[in-house]
């Protein structure tokens, strides 16, 4: 089984029932033509598809700029310290091995554990929502091809989730 919001399916899980549903997994776009054929090769990661480090990088920018500057979104913004650079690295850190490029995260930190990681923080449906809206909303800023952006919000509504400790 593929583990935690790892669409390039990278990290496999051994037993360990704490990551249950941890991970979801963007498939790779199917890329055969109307023949059956294959229209192009299935190697291409979504971290190449995104666009490589400096796309990765932008992109989480900008869910960060957003998240700050939108009120709508304040209960999401209230769970992040007022500095937002260290955020704004790890994301960017773990968003490039999760998309199957270098594992920066990994590197510094070991497994991303996400669900421990984030149990000190309430996330709630509004939070996962809100966390969702910038997301979706920097992929649009940023012209992610639609289909890509599509797979990707897919596996990062699974991710956040699971994110959730607690119904509301």
């Amino acid at each position: 089984q593929v583990v935690a919001g790892n669409p390039a399916g990278l990290c496999r899980r051994a037993g360990d029932r704490s990551n249950r549903n941890e991970v979801s997994v963007v498939s790779q776009a199917d890329d055969r033509g109307t023949d059956g054929e294959s229209t192009s090769t299935s190697s291409i990661s979504e971290f190449d598809r995104v666009g490589g480090e400096t796309a990765v990088r932008e992109l989480v920018d900008r869910f960060y700029d957003l998240m700050d500057l939108d009120p709508g979104v304040s209960e999401l913004r209230a769970l992040h310290a007022t500095a937002l650079d260290g955020s704004r690295d790890k994301l960017f850190w773990f968003l490039c091995g999760w998309l199957g490029g270098p594992q920066h995260y990994t590197e510094r930190f070991g497994h991303p554990m996400l669900r421990a990681r984030h149990m000190a923080f309430r996330i709630g449906i509004k939070e996962r929502d809100q966390w969702l809206a910038c997301m979706r909303q920097a992929m649009s800023d940023q012209g992610l091809d639609p289909q890509l952006a599509q797979r990707l919000d897919d596996a990062f509504f699974k991710t956040a989730d699971w994110m959730r400790n607690r119904g509301v």
